[in-house]
């Protein structure tokens, strides 16, 4: 066992398990009042959700054996007959790398949680993720990152997760939010619960981020050294870049749009961080955030779908971006171990072509593997709360619990006030008592 490289891969996992609640800090800050405990809940339940599919189907079903370059097969169910302290070509426990990818697909379902948000039952986005884990996330897994899956074998490169994870979220999301169809609200102008959460939620995905692009060299190297500069590079040129549209759109910067700015950069470096230079990475980061920048204010509106939190928008057409700019941008003088340079690079156009390919695979594998999940569910349980659910708000109504502090301090006060004037009266009436 390498001591570093261990070392590093546990600090990797627990980063991007950090990610998971920065996520609900990030989406229960942007959602209204009346529905900040079923968004935060949706997406913090997931890390138990996942962590026992990964185990009992997840670990199998990507990395052991190989169906027509599509999906693994079950012979180590729950990780029967799988040698944990077995050690990688990096010299770190099989356990480990288990571990670093459960955590991927903790956070991957949480994503297109932001689609839903306000209008989809629980219990339905329950079910949801465990077919879709089951039949998408895993056979994605297994077509990019295990050798002998399909778009492996034609030369697809996706470091940290463009296809895998930001691709595949975020056509989940518009295709559910297509299925659920407007909320009721979708004409008025969202309320943002808590700002400062959505800061705080950035900040943590950001630093949990450098677990997800860094860590995924899988070992104390070079790579991990470029995916950390390309990252906080491409991250910076994202954010600055929604800032100045803004201004220059608006008049005003926005603390939402400089957010949704740094998740842009963070989601189109992902496929590509350890793969490009420093100037590549400055692109990466302009392209993605103006593209999904025209997407979700010019696009999105046209269109006509009510993807709440803009899981698409951001994560979808960021990840679009990075997964093709990786073909324009990746070159043998970073990562020696791709088998050609990207097209600006002087590697012509193959690495592109292929780049798209696994793009568009990615796509349409997604869309029709949703559709047919989706429908499949409509005909055993009710994907949409009532009308009424909806209006009262999904804190009460599918939790019953709800996260209005105002309300909270309010009603202390009154039983201060109540209690209060109890004691007033005791008092005048001791007083009266004395007078006669």
């Amino acid at each position: 066992m390498n001591a570093a490289n261990t070392s590093f891969l546990v600090l990797a996992s627990i980063l991007v398990l950090f990610m998971t609640p920065g996520l609900a800090f990030f989406y229960g800050g942007l959602v209204s009042q009346r529905n900040v405990v079923n968004t935060m809940l949706s997406v913090f339940f997931i890390c138990g959700l996942a962590i026992l599919l990964w185990i009992a189907f997840g670990y199998t079903l990507s990395f052991s054996g190989n169906t027509a370059g599509i999906i693994g097969n079950l012979d180590h169910f729950f990780h029967q007959g799988v040698t944990l302290t077995k050690l990688t070509a990096t010299k770190i426990p099989v356990g480990l790398y288990s571990i670093f990818q459960m955590m991927f697909a903790i956070i991957t379902p949480a994503l297109f949680v932001g689609a839903v948000v306000g209008r989809m039952k629980f219990k339905f986005l329950l079910w949801f993720i465990v077919f879709w884990s089951i039949l998408i996330y895993y056979p994605m897994v297994h077509m990019v990152w295990s050798p002998n899956g399909i778009l492996a074998s034609i030369g697809t490169i996706d470091f940290a997760g463009g296809t895998v994870v930001h691709i595949n979220a975020g056509v989940t999301a518009l295709v559910l939010s297509i299925f659920l169809g407007h909320r009721l609200s979708y004409n008025e102008k969202t309320k943002h619960y808590n700002l400062p959460w959505v800061l705080l939620g950035t900040a943590i995905l950001w630093i949990g981020w450098y677990g997800f692009n860094a860590g995924s060299a899988l070992a104390i190297n070079n790579i991990a050294v470029q995916a950390t500069m390309t990252t906080t590079v491409a991250t910076a040129s994202a954010m600055i870049t929604w800032l100045l549209i803004d201004m220059t759109r608006t008049g005003k910067p926005t603390l939402v749009g400089v957010c949704t700015g740094t998740l842009c950069g963070l989601v189109g470096i992902t496929p590509a961080a350890g793969y490009v230079t420093i100037a590549g990475a400055f692109w990466i980061g302009i392209c993605a955030t103006i593209i999904s920048y025209i997407f979700i204010n010019v696009l999105k509106p046209k269109l006509g779908i009510d993807d709440a939190l803009d899981a698409f928008g951001c994560h979808g057409v960021s990840g679009i971006v990075g997964s093709l700019a990786t073909g324009l941008l990746a070159t043998k003088s970073v990562n020696p171990d791709i088998a050609k340079s990207g097209l600006f690079y002087g590697g012509g156009w193959h690495l592109f072509g292929v780049q798209l390919l696994a793009t568009v695979v990615t796509i349409v594998f997604v869309s029709v593997m949703v559709v047919i999940i989706v429908t499949a569910l409509k005909a055993i349980t009710p994907m949409r709360v009532s009308e009424t659910e909806e209006r009262v708000g999904l804190d009460l109504g599918e939790h019953g619990e709800r996260a209005d502090y105002t309300v909270a301090r309010n009603s202390e006060i009154i039983e201060y006030q109540t209690e209060f004037k109890g004691q007033l009266a005791k008092l005048n009436n001791h007083v009266n008592m004395h007078k006669d």
